[in-house]
């Protein structure tokens, strides 16, 4: 009886959180309609998702405007204005680093899955490997070190950013979309 009720949770708990946020997405997403005008919406025919068609749709609208000449000007521009703004320049500035190394092309957020002592010598966590110590930093520092996010579970977009010794880091033979599946399933999905 009691086996029966766990894999049952096992297989429903997964789908309900699933439907949980895609219902938080679309629902958030939905907000957009109130961009357009109420006399252009029909009340009888409230479609769920429409906000999130046009949201997409704005998204890469706006993508597509901002990829040529008056639109990198334009956001130019934008961005000048926000940074003379006292509160919102730190906080515009550090969303949009975060983003740009987020979404870039150029390189990957999380370069390497990484196997480090933490929260003590005697314990180890996955963590990713993020580039190395500034400059400042690491002329204040003994030997080689490198920096790593280190996630928390079952959430890995919080967490800790720590430099460590080289030394101290293993580099795993593991992709970081695996890494990552290993914690978001706090260990019970083990990578191939």
């Amino acid at each position: 009886m009691r086996k029966y009720f766990i894999t049952g949770l096992l297989v429903l708990v997964p789908l309900a959180i699933t439907a949980w946020v895609l219902n938080l997405v679309i629902t958030t997403m939905d907000q957009s309609l109130l961009l357009i005008p109420e006399k252009w919406l029909s009340k009888d025919y409230r479609i769920s998702g429409l906000g999130t068609i046009v949201t997409v749709l704005i998204v890469f609208l706006t993508g597509l405007l901002t990829n040529n000449l008056v639109g990198n000007f334009v956001i130019r521009q934008w961005e000048k204005l926000l940074h003379r703004i006292p509160v919102v320049s730190s906080l515009y500035g550090s969303v949009k680093q975060v983003s740009d190394t987020l979404f870039s092309d150029s390189g990957n957020a999380f370069r390497k899955a990484v196997l480090v002592p933490y929260p003590h010598a005697g314990s180890r966590t996955i963590a990713f490997l993020t580039g190395a110590p500034a400059t400042e930093v690491q002329k204040h520092l003994d030997d080689e070190y490198i920096s790593v996010y280190v996630p928390t579970t079952p959430n890995p977009t919080s967490g800790f950013f720590l430099m460590m010794p080289k030394k101290d880091v293993i580099e795993l033979d593991m992709s970081v979309d695996a890494a990552l599946k290993y914690i978001v399933s706090m260990g019970v999905v083990v990578p191939e």
